[in-house]
């Protein structure tokens, strides 16, 4: 089964809202066996729209369409799929009944504009949205069928899961094709190194196929594959992650798609152990990395942003002479920050940043791109520094982050964590 993924609305067009919708769909679509080729996007005009409907409808055999199904004038979509089918829009007493009932739940008035969204055409199976305002529906035009989900995420995913997915299986049948990406996390080698190593899965595993994406500053290895077993298509893709894996080394954060920060938190929790932070180059991007994640408060204990040196004195405890002789970027330096704040919050572990972001305050002996970063920890402290290319501060906070991150996962690995 072949599918197209259509986003309508003007602020997708023109760009001024990224498309977000049509990443998810493709992912789940893909994992349900339906193969999808290829992703449009349109605006709000009427009849735009509706050729547009018309085209995909004989090139395909479902489209899932995203937006354009609220009460105002340019929410269009119903009005175009109507045109598109050849059929009228008539008011349709269950839509009415899911608009209403998503006010009668807060106990708020229903505006007159809102009766607009149960206007659809005629023949279209509803689709009930149990979290907004928007009815979503299913229709066939021409020999495809197509479902109309409303445009914000979060209603979008709880329709698609509800509704599309499970229509989708049952017209696959017993000729569904089951699909599975396997995603590799990784740090610390660019693209093209990474690409080197795993480039010959294709021909080790028949019917794997590979992608690269750089999620900056990691590089993740997909791996796609396609079979009508499940559990074949399993197996196959684990010994391929496996192949992979050992071809990449130390250089894995994840073979499962999981953010550093996700992997640090785990292996602080199966060490029970504790983690404080010094940033000053990095700014609390660390800090704001590893709190993201749920139940980081079971080893995250506390955060300095000491930017200035004095702040490195009065707080961490960095002797002077340290600053004096070598200055804010250097080993010794985040060596005595990290060792600081482990003090001061009585943690395991303690992680520091000073670096240059840049784009200003390099130097010869020390450009822009240049870091420091300091551990601590029971079995000892130290300093490492790192140079790295990039010029943009933000890529240059991101990155030495990254290191630091990194550099505390490889101590855990290390102890056993």
């Amino acid at each position: 089964m072949k599918a197209e993924i259509l986003a309508t609305g003007d602020e997708i067009r023109s760009g001024a809202l990224v498309d977000s919708n049509s990443a998810f769909i493709a992912e789940r679509l893909e994992e349900s066996g339906v193969e999808v080729v290829r992703h449009n996007s349109v605006g709000d005009d009427l009849q735009i729209l509706a050729s547009t409907l018309c085209e995909i409808s004989d090139r395909v055999d479902m489209v899932v369409v995203t937006g354009g199904l609220g009460p105002t004038i340019d929410d269009r979509s119903a009005e175009a799929a109507a045109k598109a089918a050849g059929v009228e829009r008539v008011f349709n007493e269950e839509a009415l009944e899911n608009v209403e009932s998503f006010f009668r739940k807060f106990n708020r008035p229903m505006t007159p504009s809102n009766r607009k969204q149960a206007l659809l055409p005629e023949g279209c199976k509803i689709l009930y949205n149990p979290v907004g305002t928007a009815p979503g529906f299913s229709l066939n035009i021409g020999r495809c069928l197509f479902f109309f989900l409303p445009g914000v995420p979060y209603e979008m995913k709880c329709m698609l899961s509800g509704h599309v997915v499970p229509a989708m299986n049952a017209l696959q049948g017993d000729a569904i094709m089951h699909s599975r990406v396997k995603t590799i996390s990784t740090f610390g080698l660019t693209e093209s190194l990474v690409g080197e190593k795993v480039a010959g899965v294709e021909a080790v595993f028949s019917g794997i196929q590979l992608g690269l994406r750089a999620n900056f500053p990691q590089i993740q290895v997909k791996l796609y594959g396609r079979e009508k077993e499940a559990t074949l298509l399993d197996e196959k893709l684990a010994r391929a992650g496996k192949w992979a894996v050992d071809r990449l080394g130390q250089n894995v954060i994840s073979e499962n798609g999981e953010t550093m920060e996700a992997v640090v938190g785990k292996l602080l929790s199966k060490r029970a152990a504790t983690i404080a932070l010094a940033e000053s180059c990095t700014g609390g991007l660390m800090a704001n990395w590893l709190t993201n994640v749920a139940g980081s408060s079971d080893y995250f204990t506390f955060s300095g942003v000491t930017y200035s040196n004095q702040a490195k004195m009065d707080v961490l405890g960095v002797r002077p002479q340290t600053l004096d002789r070598y200055g804010a970027v250097h080993e010794k330096t985040a060596r005595e920050m990290a060792e600081g704040v482990r003090r001061v919050a009585g943690a395991t572990f303690g992680l520091s940043t000073s670096g240059i972001a840049g784009p200003g305050g390099g130097t010869d002996n020390k450009p822009v791109g240049t870091v420091c970063i300091g551990f601590s920890g029971p079995e000892g402290s130290y300093g490492k520094q790192h140079y790295f290319t990039f010029g943009k501060r933000l890529m240059n906070k991101q990155i030495f982050s990254m290191a630091a991150l990194d550099m505390l996962r490889k101590e855990l690995l290390k102890a056993g964590g």
